[in-house]
Formats: C-alpha cells, sequence, structure tokens
C-alpha cells in the first residue's frame, strides 16, 4: 500500500483556504501514485472549531466544502475529517472514505474526549453501530479518530482487528505538551499490537490559540515496532510503501529524529506565537524590553517566528532601573538584530501621575500603587504602539508570576499574547541557555542570566523580597497547579508547610487577575486558561 501522511497547519474556521490546501495535497498525492491519504482529524474546520460548531450554516458550509474535496479524488482514497450532521440532527466528529468522486463511507469517532482542553461532549454525539472495515487497494482498512486509539481492549482499534483487519489509519488533532511523543508512540504501539495490524498515525500541526499541535505523524508495525515518524512542529506531506504482507517494512526510510526536550519547548513557543499572529492577520510584534531574563527569552522566540525585521523592542526605564538593565536591554537587540530598538524613559508619566494623585493619596511614601503605577504606564506605552503602527503587543510574564499573581493587572498583562504564560521561571533559565547552546554564542547576556530577578519598581526590588526562591517555589506550584495535589498532599511530599501555606493563598487569591490575561502557548499538561478553570469565588482553601 502506498500510503500519504498529510501532516498539515490547519485553520480553524478557514474552510476554503482548509479546502484548497487539501486539494493541492490530494493532486499531489495522486500523481504520486498514492493509495490512500489521511488528512488530520477536522481537516475541513479546523480542530477545535469550538462554538463555531452551534452555528448551523457553519456545519452546512463545512459539509459543502467535504463534497467539494470528495468530487476531486481519483484512484487515491482520501480520509478527510470533517463535522457530520446525520439525519436526526445529531452532530459527529466524522471520517470520510473518499475515492473516484464519491463517498465510499463515514466513520463516527466513538470516544468524545472531555477532560483537560477538550470539549467535545458539548458539541458531538458518540458514533453507534458496528464496525466494519473499507476496501483500500486490496486491503481491508479500519479507520478510527484520534482518541479512540487511547482505548484499549475493547476500543475501535481492537474490533477492527478482531473484524481482520490488514491496515488502521488513524486521523488525529492532539494538542501538544512537553514529551508528548513518548505517550503517543506507547499508545500506537499498544494499538497495533491488540489489532495485530500495523497503525497509521497522521496528527496536524501549528498553533491555535493556546494549544500546539507538533505532527509527529507515524506508522507502527504489527509486531508494535515504529517504521516511520515525520517531523515535529513541521508541515510535511510524505508518501511510503508500506510492505503489509511483508511484516510492514517502510519505503523510503523515513524516520525524523524527536528534538530534545528544550528544543521541543522552545519549538512549541515559537509555533504558537508565530500562528497566532500570522493567523490573525497580523505581521509585526511589540516587546518591553526590559533587560530583564523573561524578556530576554520572548524576544529570541520572537526573532524565531517572525524575523528580526518584524520585531520591534521598548526600552521604558523608570527612575529604579538600573544601569546594567538599560544596556542589557540594548546588548540583546544589537545581538538579535532588531534594528527597530527605542527608548522611551516613564518618568515624566510616573511624575505626573503621583502628583495627578497627591490630593487624593496625600505625600506618603510611595509603595505597591507606585509600583503599579509604573508597570500600568509601560502597558499604556505599549498599547500606544498597537494602535498607532498595528503591531501585536506580546507579554513577557512566566507561569510562576502568574501563579501568585505576581504582575501588574493592566501593567504588564497588557497585550495580545503570552507567549511564556506556560512555562516556570526555572524553565526560563534553562531554555534562556539553550538559545545561547543552539546559536554557538552569546544572544542572552550571561549578565541577564545570572542576575538577580527583579522588577525594579522601586530601590534594591529583589523577587526573592516577595516570593520564595523559584528553585522552591517552582516544584509547589507544579504540585498544587499541574498536578492538583491539596495543601496537604504538597506537604507531605517534603515541602516547608508555612511556604506550601504561603504559596497556596498566593495562588488562590490570584486567580480573578489571571482571568483577565491574555492567551499563552501552552507547553505543560495543565496550562492556566483553556486548560486549567477555577473558580474565581472560592472557598475551598485545602
Amino acid at each position: 500500500m502506498r500510503v500519504a501522511l498529510a501532516q498539515l497547519n490547519i485553520t480553524v474556521g478557514d474552510i476554503d483556504g482548509n479546502v484548497t490546501k487539501l486539494l493541492d495535497v490530494l493532486a499531489r498525492v495522486e500523481a504520486d501514485g498514492a493509495d490512500v491519504v489521511l488528512f488530520p482529524e477536522l481537516s475541513i474546520t479546523g480542530y477545535p472549531p469550538e462554538d463555531l460548531l452551534l452555528k448551523p450554516g457553519f456545519v452546512a458550509d463545512n459539509i459543502k466544502a467535504l463534497n467539494r474535496v470528495v468530487r476531486k479524488t481519483g484512484s487515491c482514497t482520501a480520509i478527510i475529517g470533517f463535522a457530520e450532521r446525520t439525519r436526526g440532527g445529531a452532530l459527529h466528529n466524522s471520517a470520510c472514505i473518499a475515492r473516484g468522486g464519491k463517498r465510499v463511507g463515514v466513520y463516527r469517532k466513538r470516544h468524545l474526549p472531555n477532560t483537560a482542553v477538550f470539549d467535545e461532549e458539548r458539541y458531538f454525539q458518540e458514533g453507534r453501530g458496528g464496525h466494519k472495515l473499507w476496501d483500500i487497494a486490496g486491503l481491508r482498512c479500519g479507520v478510527s479518530v484520534c482518541e479512540d486509539a487511547w482505548h484499549a481492549v475493547d476500543g475501535p482499534i481492537a474490533r477492527q482487528g478482531a473484524l481482520g483487519a490488514d491496515v488502521i489509519l488513524n486521523i488525529n488533532a492532539s494538542p501538544y505538551y512537553a514529551q508528548r511523543w513518548k505517550e503517543r508512540e506507547e499508545v500506537v504501539r499498544a494499538r497495533a499490537l491488540e489489532a495485530g495490524a500495523p497503525v497509521v498515525y497522521v496528527n496536524q500541526v501549528g498553533g491555535q490559540d493556546e494549544l500546539v499541535f507538533d505532527g509527529g505523524s507515524m506508522i507502527m508495525s504489527a509486531s508494535g515496532e515504529l517504521l516511520a515518524r515525520l517531523r515535529q512542529f513541521e508541515e510535511e506531506v510524505v508518501v511510503v510503501d508500506l510492505d503489509v504482507a511483508g511484516g510492514g517494512a517502510v519505503t523510503p526510510p523515513t524516520m525524523a529524529p524527536v528534538c530534545d526536550p528544550d528544543e521541543e519547548v522552545y519549538n512549541a513557543l515559537v509555533v504558537g506565537v508565530r500562528d497566532y499572529v500570522h493567523k490573525n492577520g497580523f505581521t509585526d510584534v511589540v516587546i518591553a524590553l526590559s533587560g530583564g531574563i523573561d524578556s530576554s527569552l520572548v524576544a529570541a522566540v520572537a526573532v524565531d517566528a517572525f524575523g528580526a525585521d518584524h520585531v520591534h523592542g521598548i526600552s521604558m526605564p523608570s527612575r529604579y532601573s538600573s544601569e546594567g538593565s538599560k544596556s542589557d536591554a540594548q546588548i540583546l537587540a544589537e545581538k538579535l538584530g532588531i534594528d527597530d530598538f527605542r527608548t522611551i524613559p516613564i518618568e515624566p508619566a510616573h511624575a505626573a501621575f503621583v502628583e495627578m494623585l497627591r490630593p487624593s493619596f496625600g505625600d506618603r511614601p510611595p509603595n505597591v500603587t507606585d509600583e503599579n503605577l509604573q508597570s500600568r504606564i509601560r502597558g499604556v506605552v505599549d498599547m500606544a504602539f498597537t494602535n498607532e503602527k498595528g503591531w501585536l503587543t506580546l507579554t513577557t510574564g512566566n507561569k510562576s508570576e502568574l501563579a501568585v499573581g505576581y504582575f501588574t493587572l493592566y501593567g504588564d498583562s497588557a497585550g495580545a499574547f503570552a507567549v511564556i504564560k506556560d512555562v516556570f521561571k526555572t524553565e526560563v533559565w534553562r531554555l534562556s541557555r539553550y538559545v545561547n547552546a543552539r546559536a554557538g554564542r552569546e544572544i542572552i547576556p550571561e549578565a541577564v542570566i545570572t542576575k538577580p530577578p527583579s522588577a525594579e519598581l522601586r530601590p534594591e526590588q529583589q523577587d526573592t523580597d516577595s516570593l520564595p526562591p523559584y528553585e522552591v517555589l517552582d516544584p509547589i506550584l507544579e504540585a498544587y497547579v499541574e498536578q492538583d495535589r491539596t495543601r496537604d498532599e504538597v506537604v507531605e511530599a517534603g515541602h516547608d508547610p508555612a511556604i506550601v501555606d504561603r504559596v497556596v493563598r498566593l495562588v488562590d487569591l490570584a486567580e480573578h487577575k489571571r482571568k483577565q490575561t491574555p492567551p499563552g502557548t501552552r507547553v505543560s499538561p495543565k496550562a492556566f486558561g483553556k486548560d486549567r478553570r477555577m473558580p474565581i469565588t472560592n472557598g475551598y482553601r485545602r
């Protein structure tokens, strides 16, 4: 069987654009003599389409678009993901099997994920009825959709194997988090062994709001041997010959290496911000460059995503900004090739606000109100450039700060996209060193990596004035936020009870602030936003 794996970057809602992409691929693989081409899950609508599915017109347009693709099929069978409305009015996440300009059949997804970032039960009904196989190139083929592969023993793939399937074809839109590829390979291996048949697994790539899809499409033999793997984070269309009768050999050899852990997370950040900006019709971004490590990493990601000519940096020093921070921001811009780097001191605005508020606040020493004023002035300047130039503002806060509320609402949190929103501070340091190691030279100045982190909103300020050291804080946050441990469970894991109490209180009190922050790329198993959804009004304190 000559198999085409169409690992595509699909855009949610861009039905015409998605169809154009599918038709282009279909023509190419037909010319290459492919017997079957697998497109990603919901490749007509994009994934996840969310409440677009509640619009009858959207569903109708997706079906019309599917028919356009079906009519263009020839000898190559196409497996196409679409939203199907059945006669009884039920909506299904389906795969259309098409050949020779006609629908050969339809498979309806049996298992609908409704945890983490998934809400499929809100929109779809489970597929029912007997399992069946389809004849493709003289082979009996089972078709399934994404989550169906995660159900063992009596799941759809095992049942198709029991019916005598020669090959299993599984289409996916499986979102990324760090090292997810390992889980997927084990799952696909288990299904291949259960079915006694090779599994062709196709995943999509690209960013969609908070989600990133990392590809890594693969072919697994009936004996559980990985036969082929496509690259992570890159759009690819690969045609291979799968020797089903001969044990599952694949030619030509197609085995892309996986990224190492830091490279993988960094690539996810690049893809996430690039697709968010470009798919929403923008080309340029603006970043407040403070001379700190967070803004430095965000700037490096942005330059890799858009090119230095499309990245604009603004240094906004205050009366408290150190000379080192100001010079570090300038050096970073030069090393990244950001030519449009400008300095706009905020002292005139800061002084004006202080004077304006003096009648109400009196002649008291500077306090937190004064600190937040500085951050909010910077947010106003950033957003002024968005209005004036049409550049999207990238915020620079990390997951540690977001978790404990160590940011200023309507200040440094103001912007369109939070690039490192799901990256703990300790990971920021590690990724910054990765940037330099990958380049083979210093991009992010060593002084930025090694100096104590500070918001520089008051004299001699350091983050540790307000927070535990990040090497202590981050493991507590990982347990409480990502692993959903209670306060007592975190303490039982060996953390200092007083510090845990302090951190838990900070996390809980900051919920209302986090709800007002921009979206950002998900790289962990549980991110703030679409993934972790806690009530703001919450009396549970354990």
